[in-house]
């Protein structure tokens, strides 16, 4: 018996959810209600959470690992350079 994929799984609910908001974005304009209710808050907060799992959280990790080296290089060597 094999294992469904949590990506396969985060895409459906990400493309539920976005059309669940979608249509209740289209009821309430043409309602003239606002925008920011409950619902579409909770539509919007279960987007983001079947989003997360799709992020390349190790890649983004290693980049913003390499961007902090390279600033702390470049105040190296401004300090060295400042303290000549």
């Amino acid at each position: 018996m094999s294992m469904p994929s949590i990506t396969a799984g985060a895409l459906v609910l990400l493309a539920l959810t976005g059309t669940a908001l979608a249509f209740q974005l289209i009821r309430l304009r043409r309602s003239r209600h606002t925008v920011f209710n409950g619902g579409i808050l909770l539509c919007l907060g279960l987007l983001t959470a079947a989003a997360l799992p799709l992020v390349p959280w190790a890649e983004l990790a290693e980049e913003a690992l390499d961007q902090a080296v390279a600033a702390l290089h470049v105040l190296e060597v401004a300090y060295v350079i400042l303290t000549l």
